[in-house]
């Protein structure tokens, strides 16, 4: 999930981020204030290796370096536009949550609130969206942040915003296959 939520907020990014091994080797070393060593023991490699692809000498890194390096820009690119995309998802415009898993309550057998496999995708208010946010950068794990879906999907499908099923205490949110966020 929280990948999920990353990935909602790249998609505000006004630029592209950087494809190539080389650009990448040298936006982190830009973050980094020149210190190819902070980046070589960052990304697991020798200082030299990374002068390297800086040089362009190297120019197509192993899966699992050229995973990691992905993974170290993406955290760093355009960090007030996704600030400013996290702040306007938790002030005024929520988030979407399209999911597939299994929701429900305990209710009687052929009921619409029965727990069964759902594809639903809910607009959650900006509360909701503030508190994945929160509970994403405190590094809450997998199931903290599932529980705070399930709140929400709780709130907004099931109850309807209070309008119906007041007395439902909880919506377990398990078995799932797929999870996505957008702004």
């Amino acid at each position: 999930m929280s990948r999920s939520l990353d990935k909602a907020l790249e998609g505000a990014f006004t630029r592209p981020v950087p494809k190539s091994a080389g650009a990448q080797m040298r936006y982190l070393i830009k973050q980094h204030h020149g210190r190819t060593k902070a980046v070589a023991t960052l990304l697991g490699v020798s200082q030299r290796t990374v002068e390297r692809y800086v040089k362009d000498q190297i120019k197509k890194p192993r899966p699992d370096l050229a995973a990691r390096m992905e993974r170290e820009v993406k955290q760093r690119w355009q960090p007030q536009v996704r600030a400013r995309a996290r702040k306007t998802a938790a002030t005024t415009g929520g988030i979407v949550i399209d999911t597939r898993a299994r929701l429900g309550c305990t209710a009687p057998i052929g009921t619409t609130d029965e727990t069964r496999i759902r594809h639903l995708t809910v607009a959650l208010s900006p509360q909701y969206a503030d508190r994945l946010f929160t509970a994403r950068e405190r590094g809450a794990g997998e199931r903290e942040l599932q529980a705070v879906a399930a709140e929400a999907l709780k709130d907004v499908y099931f109850q309807d915003g209070g309008r119906r099923a007041g007395d439902l205490e909880e919506v377990p949110l398990t078995d799932v296959e797929h999870i996505e966020f957008e702004l």
